[in-house]
């Protein structure tokens, strides 16, 4: 089985879309001013909105009954958060005047308050199954370990509270949406423990190289320009955590996507993937 179809491929149209659709899109957030040094995206809002246009779809295509049963037995799949920080509070030069004005406790509480919605109107549109997945140790990524140097060989303490600022409130907020929702089943994955976990015992998972990217133009740690044509690529990438400034090498994601399928609660809460998958809504 291939990877889910992105929403916008011309192919993802017909008996593909019964099987799930991808609307993952490079540099969104949960907040709508997230990315926007990139240009076009599609923020979280309008993610959700191209999931509706499916779900009408889904019902002209299969009827309302066998739809909100397809929807029901589903598994969401909600991983974002990260560029909200990365590409929006913790910008440098675009949004130092924000920083001034907004401290990360209103940030991160604003944040909250729009995923709330979100998550709210996943649930309405016919979502019962959603993994929730928090931000993962952003100050260990090599953009920020190359734009903050004075932290040296370590991870960057700043972006790191305030990731674990938002997942402490998003840990909340998952389980008060799980009370409030009837019928709902929500649940947290702890990517931000695994990742720590990664970097603190990167030899035991084979790796080689926890801190640089692999795929590098410039910086100590490959962190200062994204991937591309012109970069030098390591030999091996699998003996590599990180593949770009900002992502995971697929060896890093495959150790991810273990413990969030078969992991315990330390890692995944109140159930893990293959529990969600066969568990009755």
């Amino acid at each position: 089985m291939g990877y889910t179809p992105p929403y916008l491929a011309p192919t993802t149209v017909g008996p593909v879309i019964l099987k799930g659709v991808n609307y993952a899109s490079g540099g969104s957030g949960i907040l709508n001013l997230t990315g926007k040094i990139f240009g076009g995206r599609i923020n979280l809002d309008a993610q959700l909105d191209n999931f509706e246009n499916t779900r009408q779809d889904i019902i002209s295509s299969i009827g309302v009954t066998a739809a909100v049963d397809l929807l029901r037995r589903g598994l969401f799949s909600v991983t974002i958060g990260s560029n909200d920080f990365i590409n929006n509070y913790l910008t440098p030069g675009v949004t130092i005047a924000e920083q001034k004005l907004t401290t990360p406790q209103v940030f991160v509480n604003t944040m909250i308050s729009r995923f709330r919605m979100q998550l709210t109107r996943l649930f309405n549109l016919g979502a019962r199954k959603i993994i929730v997945v928090n931000v993962g140790p952003i100050g260990c990524i090599p953009n920020q370990r190359d734009t903050n140097i004075d932290a040296g060989d370590n991870c960057v303490t700043f972006p790191n509270q305030l990731a674990q600022l938002f997942n402490t409130q998003l840990k909340g907020l998952v389980a008060e949406l799980s009370a409030n929702l009837k019928g709902s089943m929500f649940v947290y994955a702890d990517v931000y423990t695994i990742l720590e976990d990664i970097f603190s015992n990167y030899m035991e998972y084979g790796f080689v190289n926890p801190s640089s990217s692999c795929c590098s133009l410039a910086g100590r740690f490959g962190g200062l320009i994204p991937c591309s044509p012109t970069s030098r690529v390591c030999m091996d990438r699998s003996k590599y955590v990180f593949w770009d400034p900002f992502h995971p090498t697929d060896a890093a994601n495959v150790f991810i996507a273990k413990r969030l399928l078969d992991g315990s609660h330390n890692d995944i809460y109140p159930m893990n993937v293959r529990q969600l998958f066969y568990a009755s809504s």
